[in-house]
C-alpha cells in the first residue's frame, strides 16, 4: 500500500459554540454521516515513553466500532496537520487491550469525547465535545479544508496543531490537575473557558 493512501490531512479548530457550527453545516448543505456518539480512547506508550515523546500515537478506540490506530511523521503547514495514519477495525476491545499490554505497551492516558460526523464539499467535518472544550476537525486535502473553513465561517477560530492529548496535558498543567485521564468525571465543576 502506498503511504500517500495512509496520509491524514486535517485541521483542528477550537470552536466553543458547536451549535453555531451545526447551524452553519446545515445552511451549507452538509450531510450528517454519524449522529453524536460517545467515544472512549486508550492512548498507549512504550515502557520508555518513546511513543508519546516522539509524537507517535498508538490508540485503541471504542465508539460504534473498535479501531486500533497508529499515527506518525506529522508535519504542520498553516495549522493543517499531515501525518501517516494506519487504522484497522477490530472485533474485541478488551482482547486488543490485553494484546497490546502483553507486548509491553501500557495505557498512558484515557480520554473521552462525544463526536458528530458530517460530510461537506468532499471533506469530513467532525464536531468534538471533550471534557475541556469543543472543537471542529476538518479532514480532506489542504485546499478542500480551506474551502470548508470558509464555507462554515470558521476563519476566526484558533487552529490547534496538537493532538487532544497534547491539549489536555497543557490544560491539565495550567489548571494544576493531577488526574492522569481526560474524562468527563475528572472535569466536573472545573471551568476551562480561560485555559484554551
Amino acid at each position: 500500500m502506498d503511504n500517500r493512501e495512509l496520509r491524514e490531512v486535517e485541521v483542528k479548530l477550537h470552536s466553543p459554540d458547536l451549535a453555531a457550527v451545526r447551524r452553519a453545516l446545515h445552511a451549507a448543505g452538509a450531510k450528517l454521516v454519524n449522529k453524536r456518539i460517545y467515544e472512549r480512547n486508550l492512548r498507549y506508550d512504550s515502557a520508555d515513553g518513546r511513543l508519546i515523546a516522539s509524537g507517535e500515537v498508538l490508540r485503541l478506540r471504542q465508539d460504534a466500532a473498535v479501531k486500533l490506530t497508529h499515527k506518525s511523521d506529522a508535519s504542520i503547514e498553516r495549522g493543517i496537520v499531515s501525518r501517516l495514519e494506519a487504522e484497522v477495525v477490530l472485533s474485541d476491545f478488551a482482547t486488543m487491550d490485553l494484546i497490546l499490554q502483553r507486548l509491553g505497551f501500557h495505557v498512558a492516558l484515557i480520554y473521552e469525547k462525544y463526536r458528530s460526523t458530517y460530510e461537506l464539499l468532499g471533506a469530513e467535518v467532525v464536531l468534538d465535545e471533550l471534557p475541556f472544550g469543543n472543537f471542529t476537525e476538518i479532514e480532506g486535502d489542504a485546499e478542500t479544508i480551506e474551502r470548508v473553513v470558509s464555507a462554515l465561517g470558521l476563519g476566526g477560530c484558533r487552529r490547534m496543531a496538537g493532538s487532544y492529548t497534547d491539549i489536555f496535558l497543557a490544560v491539565k498543567s495550567r489548571l494544576g490537575m493531577d488526574a492522569r485521564d481526560c474524562t468527563f468525571d475528572n472535569f466536573v465543576d472545573i471551568d476551562t473557558r480561560s485555559v484554551l
